[in-house]
């Protein structure tokens, strides 16, 4: 009768762990639920620190587009998120869902800001800049890219806002704000936040990237518009489905601006092989699955991606899904530009940071408006 009692007592006890268990789920994700929101399309961004210089044609000009990784990125950071097969058959997956401190955040940001700051360019283009996420310890690096002179028009348009990841339970990537912020030394007359197609699984929408790009009117000289437009674009699409969304998107707007007449130039992180580097560079790992091309033929007339001269020898992006060592990590170049055919004279250039704060390298334009 004794041990009949003890196991009523016992079951009752598991079953009162069970529904409080269902209930706390549930009320997670109920509130993951509630907070989920996508963006509207075609938001108009107001610009700090409007510039009222005009931009010149017929003389040089450069831009720099660089992913700064929301100052995780150091050579001992891994992404817990990603995961790749070495070729030996070795499975590796990231393990770090914040970065390591603060003040690891800050360091990080500040050599991306000194690295780019040497080349005093006339616009930069910045991807993965957090405002207040746990994942960078609330650091705000929109504020500190503003390091890089008080001459400089700022627009951010954000990409990446989510509610308190639980995952992983040990470490839980936390909340995130983040965007991509476009900096000219020249005065801009509109920045526009253009929504790109997205998945809606209902995983993937908790944790993907509400992916965007942000695109920036500089009136020049001559009566045109440099037509600029800060990228980042999908990379995990099996299937290719939303990536093909995503190129129809940003085509249809190319185009429009080209029957303008205006300049336009498409800087970022492609989150493809832009350069034909898929099987270039020296690694100890597989090619990573999510890795696709994109070439000229995926662009409206018109456009070509702009690709460096030097694009074989040095890697844009680096995996992490393991901490970087030289050799080992797989490399290809994802970031970089698209160029419309009235854009002369243009040299491109991937620079070589040994990823030392960031899994990518910035890469610089120098061109000529015709």
């Amino acid at each position: 009768m004794r041990n009949q009692n003890y196991l009523k007592k016992a079951l009752k006890l598991i079953g009162i762990i069970l529904i409080a268990m269902v209930a706390i789920v549930g009320s997670y994700v109920a509130y993951m639920s509630i907070q989920y929101y996508r963006i509207e399309d075609n938001v108009l961004v107001e610009a700090e620190n409007n510039s009222d210089m005009i931009l010149t044609a017929k003389e040089e000009h450069s831009v720099i587009t660089y992913n700064i990784g929301f100052g995780a990125y150091n050579h001992e950071f891994s992404f817990f998120m990603d995961s790749g097969v070495m070729k030996d058959g070795t499975n590796v997956k990231g393990s770090d869902s914040k970065a390591e401190s603060k003040e690891v955040v800050i360091e990080n940001t500040n050599n991306s800001i000194k690295f780019v700051d040497e080349l005093d360019a006339d616009f930069y283009l910045f991807q993965e800049v957090d405002t207040k996420s746990t994942r960078s310890h609330n650091v705000n690096q929109y504020e500190m890219l503003k390091e890089l002179g008080s001459e400089y028009s700022l627009s951010f348009a954000n990409n990446f806002h989510s509610a308190f990841l639980m995952y992983p339970l040990t470490d839980p990537h936390g909340s995130v704000n983040a965007g991509l912020t476009t900096m000219s030394k020249y005065k801009i007359n509109e920045s526009i936040r253009r929504q790109y197609p997205v998945s809606d699984d209902f995983i993937t929408k908790f944790t993907d990237l509400d992916r965007c790009f942000l695109l920036s009117r500089i009136p020049v000289d001559n009566g045109k518009e440099l037509v600029l437009i800060n990228t980042h674009m999908s990379a995990y699409d099996e299937g290719g489905l939303i990536r093909k969304q995503q190129l129809k998107l940003l085509n249809e707007v190319l185009k429009e601006e080209y029957d303008k007449g205006n300049y336009v130039i498409v800087g970022g992180d492609f989150n493809h092989d832009i350069a034909g580097t898929k099987e270039v560079f020296n690694s100890n790992q597989n090619v990573p699955e999510w890795v696709f091309e994109l070439d000229d033929s995926d662009l409206t007339a018109g456009y070509t991606f702009a690709i460096a001269d030097n694009s074989r020898e040095v890697a844009t992006c680096r995996s992490t899904d393991m901490p970087y060592i030289e050799g080992e990590n797989y490399m290809a170049s994802l970031d970089g530009f698209i160029v419309s055919d009235n854009i002369k004279d243009f040299i491109v250039e991937n620079m070589d940071t040994n990823f030392i704060s960031s899994d990518h390298n910035p890469v610089s334009l120098y061109f000529i408006l015709e």
